[in-house]
């Protein structure tokens, strides 16, 4: 690799509640912790794969109507003009 083009990359752990995970990033914080004899940087997340409802199974009916039926429903009185 040519000096100086890649930025520098640093040890890291990914924390998502109970859950983590090490890896490397370009990120630094103020936190850091010592996984395995390496002090990593801690990379706090809101939502992964440990906690993502599509990965959980835990899906969430947010509308029970489809897209289509609520747009016809809205605009139905315009198209008929």
């Amino acid at each position: 690799m040519k000096e100086k083009t890649h930025p520098a990359v640093y040890p890291v752990v990914y924390v998502d509640g109970d859950h983590q995970w090490t890896g490397v990033s370009t990120m630094k914080t103020n936190e850091t912790r010592v996984v395995d004899g390496i002090e990593c940087y801690v990379v706090p997340v809101e939502i992964s794969a440990f906690s993502h409802p599509f990965y959980t199974g835990q899906k969430r009916i947010v509308d029970s109507a489809g897209r289509v039926e609520k747009f016809m429903r809205r605009y139905a009185n315009q198209t008929k003009k």
